[in-house]
């Protein structure tokens, strides 16, 4: 059994190996609320099948179940594949993107979007301080300009990230200088 599968739809006693009991699932938690399918490329062809038909009938069972559970929720998904592109080669079920793709939202990655950056940055930073019961501190104008210039492989994660690393160690830290990054590739690369 797919571990996937199992979170998403859920499970009854006796479905595998260590299903001690029965278990609503993840999608049975959301109904009437919503959803987000993160890297929705990456589920099995079954799941993908399975997920179909829930996008069209708003039904499924649970794993190891012929009993049939209706939800009323709101998938968002992501990918940070062109699921279309996916499609024509075969590796992602047409009927499922096209289900999939009400409202789709191009979203550029993060270093084709520099001018976001500060704005993120200083979020994340008032927030891990926050969480972490330290002072805010600001950043240096030659350490925002560094990470406006940064490729960022890892997207808004490793900003995210970077800023939390930068709040952990941090003690008495008033003022982020570029040397207080550690970015985890030079600038150049990517």
């Amino acid at each position: 059994v797919n571990l996937v599968e199992s979170e998403l739809f859920g499970h009854v006693k006796g479905a595998f190996s260590g299903a001690h009991e029965d278990r609503g699932g993840r999608l049975l938690a959301a109904h009437g609320g919503s959803v987000f399918l993160d890297h929705i490329n990456e589920l099995s062809p079954a799941v993908q099948a399975k997920l179909t038909r829930l996008l069209q009938e708003r039904q499924y069972e649970p794993v190891g179940s012929n009993r049939t559970v209706t939800i009323d929720v709101r998938f968002l998904a992501a990918s940070r594949f062109d699921l279309s592109e996916l499609v024509r080669k075969g590796s992602f079920r047409e009927d499922l993107y096209f289900r999939l793709s009400i409202m789709p939202i191009q979203l550029p990655p993060l270093r084709a979007r520099a001018g976001d950056i500060p704005l993120l940055a200083k979020h994340f930073l008032e927030f891990y301080a926050e969480k972490h019961g330290k002072e805010y501190p600001k950043l240096h104008p030659g350490a925002l300009d560094l990470l406006c210039s940064y490729h960022w492989p890892g997207n808004v994660r490793e900003l995210q990230n970077q800023m939390e690393r930068l709040i952990i160690s941090s003690d008495g830290l008033k003022q982020i200088t570029s040397s207080n990054l550690q970015l985890e590739f030079d600038e150049t690369s990517g």
